[in-house]
């Protein structure tokens, strides 16, 4: 005959089982979250997706190697004032996370060594900007687009002093439309292209137009230590 045989197990060490197993549950690390990617600014300087160009650094930028600065009278021609030196230079206001845009005060754009080969002018004395400050937005969308504003000193205007046949001329010039270009990450450079000056004042012996080209690089935070070049995200 066979009898089977049923051990009781006591309530007690059924509770402390229960109460190891919840504790091992407990303590198990739960599987690793991925980390979080820190965000990359719009702006970086010295690398892409390096340090972050902060609010108040100042950048600056001279013409790029082996280009000039040209206000030519027309869209297709080649007669007006050129200028071998030309400087921007400009402070950052915001710099947010990528994608997106970041903002700047356009404080300075100087020229110089400028000549001009428009008939009856026989150099140049100056050309210059004014109503500075002028706004600046810079996006990480495609072609790395470049906008310059007026500011609350008024619209964007460029003069020219000239010397000519018939004395000293001066001849003003405000922006007409947007003006706009393009960043350009390989050669850390600013490019702008036939940008629409209407005259605005000045001698009859001016041109009704002037079309600003130039291409500035490569952009620097001089604010960093050895002033390292600007990066679009």
């Amino acid at each position: 005959m066979r009898f089977s045989r049923h051990l009781a197990v006591p309530a007690a060490a059924v509770a402390a089982l229960a109460a190891a197993t919840a504790l091992s549950v407990v303590a198990a690390p739960a599987s690793a979250a991925p980390e979080s990617v820190a965000a990359v600014p719009v702006l970086t300087a010295g690398s892409a997706g390096g340090a972050a160009v902060a609010a108040g650094d100042a950048l600056a930028a001279p013409l790029a190697g082996g280009t000039v600065a040209t206000f030519y009278s027309t869209a297709t021609s080649t007669t007006g004032v050129t200028c071998a030196v030309s400087q921007l230079a400009e402070k950052v206001l915001t710099n947010p996370a990528a994608p997106g845009s970041a903002t700047g005060s356009l404080t300075g754009l100087t020229f110089g060594s400028c000549t001009s080969n428009v008939t009856g002018v026989t150099s140049v004395r100056s050309l210059t900007v004014g109503n500075l400050a002028y706004g600046v937005t810079v996006s990480d969308g495609p072609g790395l687009p470049v906008t310059l504003a007026g500011g609350s000193a008024g619209p964007i205007q460029a003069t020219a002093v000239l010397n000519s046949w018939f004395g000293t001329i001066t001849c003003t010039y405000q922006l007409s439309g947007a003006f706009a270009g393009n960043a350009d990450n390989a050669a850390h450079s600013l490019v702008f292209r036939n940008e629409h000056f209407a005259k605005s004042g000045g001698s009859g012996l001016c041109p009704g137009d002037g079309y600003f080209s130039a291409a500035y690089g490569p952009v620097a935070d001089t604010t960093q230590p050895g002033a390292p070049a600007v990066y679009v995200n």
